[in-house]
């Protein structure tokens, strides 16, 4: 099992020991996409859906997502965030299903011995999840997906940055 960083020499789970990795500043973007009915995306810009501001209700509850990431990742370490920004861009254009969407782009940062790419990618998927709930009750067909890291940086691995 010595080749699994996540369990001990008796094969239990383990948070890995990040003790003697360098404190470096780092850096991760995620995204995810909302796939929803024109006629939600119109209600959302014109500020009538009945629970309030859709964008600005997600992009807190992002925030508190990426806040809350240890406590619902079993293995991810509690770290110190500096900076965390979510942001959304709104596709009014058809895709081939018939569907517009709001893309959601959540940036993470901290300086510390371990990365923040777990903290970006809760925070697009729980903004995802605010936003269904706030307009379930006018489009319960929405869908999220694409959720996916989008670039990294820091650390011993250095910069990552997706193709595609």
């Amino acid at each position: 099992m010595a080749d699994f960083t996540h369990f001990n020499e008796a094969g239990r789970a383990r948070m890995v020991d990040v003790s003697s990795k360098a404190t470096t500043e780092r850096a991760a973007s995620a995204q995810a996409t909302v796939f929803m009915q024109p006629e939600t995306l119109e209600k959302i810009q014109s500020q009538k859906i009945a629970k309030g501001d859709v964008l600005a209700v997600a992009q807190v509850a992002g925030v508190m997502g990426a806040k809350k990431t240890p406590d619902l990742i079993p293995m991810c370490h509690p770290i110190f965030l500096t900076s965390v920004d979510i942001s959304f861009k709104e596709e009014p254009l058809l895709n081939p299903k018939g569907r517009c969407s709001i893309t959601i782009t959540a940036t993470a940062k901290t300086t510390g011995p371990t990365g923040v790419e777990m903290e970006a990618m809760t925070a697009v998927t729980v903004a995802a999840l605010t936003i269904y709930d706030m307009c379930k009750s006018v489009d319960r067909g929405m869908s999220f997906s694409e959720v996916c890291l989008v670039s990294k940086s820091g650390g011993k691995s250095g910069v990552y940055t997706r193709n595609g």
